[in-house]
């Protein structure tokens, strides 16, 4: 099988989706490149996820052309193919519409940052990149929507090595990560954090954000010069 390490990481990153219940019926795709020959494998379009295989990951280039495989690829391949092609160092993406993170963006409204489950991972909210304009929506849709991804990360002055999840306005969350099984993880937090804020909003619909001595001190143990959350493999 052609590309079979990165049909094997595409196929297995979409079957964690379904059984995290990120996805239902045929929503949502994951994604993993292959960066030595510039193309990634994707999930097909409208495949349930029961019916899937390694064998029917399809392979395209990074300007979203088929290279391999018998079906259509996801409808979402142009956007998967924006964010490898203006984010070097990524290598997997995933897209969903898991119902809390989706809620947030049928809103239009950026994730805040009420807690320390939030801080682990950002130190910003889950941003919320504008409704597409009409003229972006009537052109190549999918390929705008990368596009619209990436031109709000630059005009938010987010790095896409920091902050690896984005809401889309009236549409869904999409999340990347140095891997697709990062992205996969990240897409379940996003989908946990969007879940939290809800239910801290309903509590309390006035609830501060969080303090930055906190946001900073969980952000810098896991991820700061100093980090010294879980286990350093190399002793």
């Amino acid at each position: 099988m052609k590309f079979d390490s990165i049909r094997n990481q595409a196929y297995e990153a979409n079957m964690a989706l379904e059984e995290a219940d990120l996805v239902v019926a045929t929503f949502g795709n994951a994604s993993a490149l292959d960066s030595d020959h510039g193309v990634f494998a994707i999930k097909p379009s409208g495949v349930p996820y029961r019916d899937l295989s390694p064998e029917l990951m399809v392979i395209v280039d990074i300007e979203g052309k088929k290279i391999d495989g018998d079906m259509n690829p996801s409808s979402d391949t142009l956007t998967h193919a924006v964010l490898y092609k203006e984010w070097p160092g990524i290598g997997g993406v995933v897209h969903t519409h898991s119902t809390y993170a989706t809620a947030w963006a049928q809103a239009q409204m950026a994730i805040p940052i009420y807690g320390t489950t939030h801080a682990d991972h950002l130190t910003v909210d889950i941003p919320c990149a504008p409704v597409m304009t009409a003229e972006m929506i009537k052109g190549q849709y999918e390929y705008m929507t990368g596009y619209q991804i990436v031109e709000y990360m630059a005009a938010m002055n987010y790095s896409a090595r920091e902050v690896e999840m984005i809401l889309v306005a009236g549409h869904a969350p999409f999340t990347w990560g140095k891997t697709v099984k990062k992205a996969v993880y990240n897409s379940l937090i996003c989908e946990e954090i969007a879940k939290m804020a809800v239910l801290t909003q309903q509590i309390r619909p006035n609830a501060p954000r969080l303090d930055n001595n906190l946001i900073d001190k969980h952000y810098q143990r896991k991820h700061g010069a100093g980090a010294y959350y879980g286990q350093d493999m190399e002793k």
